[in-house]
């Protein structure tokens, strides 16, 4: 299946997280984090839920210390993405830089301090019932 999802994670403390290159100091609370998956979306997400992974992505070194609670998965066959990090733009507040260095929003993880399920299923199921736009109809070859 091909398509993008939104891990949900708490972080029971506040922490600092080194990645390659950057530094992201997180509150304790729930993030919410928005990727793809355009080869398999159900592979991407189980990578995510293992501790033993090679460290690449920024999601990868949140979930060493994040609990993950749940995920998910919006079938598509483009990249939304983009999209969905623009939705919770709307109900979260954005992690700058973590995870989107290669789309123009200013980052794929949210912060809530109180569990954001909720509102997360609601932007979920808009874009799940949504009818597809010609541009959808073409399928994403990346």
């Amino acid at each position: 299946m091909r398509g993008a999802y939104i891990l949900l994670l708490y972080l029971p403390r506040n922490s600092i997280i080194k990645t390659k290159g950057k530094v992201f100091r997180l509150k304790k609370g729930y993030y919410a984090y928005v990727g793809s998956g355009m080869n398999s979306l159900e592979g991407r997400v189980l990578r995510h839920l293992r501790k033993d992974k090679k460290l690449h992505w920024h999601i990868d070194y949140l979930t060493l210390i994040a609990t993950p609670l749940k995920a998910y998965l919006v079938p598509s066959p483009v990249r939304i993405e983009e999209e969905l990090s623009k939705s919770l733009n709307m109900v979260g507040k954005v992690v700058k830089g973590f995870g989107s260095s290669d789309l123009s929003v200013p980052g794929n993880l949210f912060f809530f301090d109180k569990d954001p399920s909720e509102k997360i299923e609601e932007i979920v199921w808009a874009f799940l019932s949504r009818k597809p736009k010609s541009d959808d109809l073409r399928q994403d070859t990346s």
